[in-house]
């Protein structure tokens, strides 16, 4: 075989192991996002029973107490609608999305942007916690509305807090998936390009 020849198989054996590559990282990458939206579900489906639990409870409560346990009990009803809202949504949102229609990069950014709205949401929950304790500190002030101030104030420091170790937690778990896929990327691709270099040379 003349040295065109052989040229022309080693460029052939590089362009079909790099679109190999190219189709393994996108399949690695369904399977990073595919797992990244379980994770996120099964997390809705905890913020989502948390909720029903707090409804059911808030709205006995706001039946059956009166003054601050009242309040209590009520606050954590309303702030709970919210929660089993939000935590339907995603789960519907996360059951609708196609992966076939997805690039790697659009996976990466999703997950990269839930990572971000959790830590957003963290900082957040701090503003809450903060809000219910000047609530509570404000009640003894109030005259009229002590009770009203008391239960809504400790209401939102739970909930707050809640959500705090929630949030921290969940995107603890996201940010170590996003770690390991990508640690596990640069070795296949490194391995692979070694592999290609030694055949190519040899």
């Amino acid at each position: 075989m003349s040295i065109r020849g052989v040229n022309l198989v080693i460029i052939g054996v590089a362009i079909f192991t790099v679109s190999c590559l190219q189709l393994s990282a996108q399949a690695d990458y369904g399977q990073f996002y595919d797992r990244s939206l379980s994770t996120t579900t099964s997390g809705m489906y905890v913020l989502g029973s948390w909720a029903v639990i707090n409804i059911a409870a808030g709205g006995y409560g706001w039946l059956k107490n009166d003054g601050e346990r009242k309040y209590f009990s009520q606050m954590n009803l309303f702030w709970n609608l919210v929660n089993l809202s939000i935590a339907g949504f995603a789960i519907i949102n996360n059951s609708q999305t196609d992966l076939s229609l997805m690039s790697g990069d659009e996976m990466m950014n999703k997950h990269l942007g839930t990572e971000r709205l959790l830590l957003i949401n963290a900082g957040l929950d701090i503003a809450y916690i903060g809000t219910g304790i000047l609530m509570s500190h404000y009640s003894s002030r109030s005259k009229t509305r002590a009770d009203l101030f008391k239960g809504y104030g400790n209401s939102i420091i739970l909930q707050g807090s809640f959500l705090l170790v929630f949030d921290a937690v969940l995107y603890g778990i996201m940010r170590n998936q996003r770690v390991d896929f990508l640690r596990s990327i640069d070795v296949d691709i490194t391995s692979q390009a070694i592999m290609l270099n030694f055949g190519i040379n040899f």
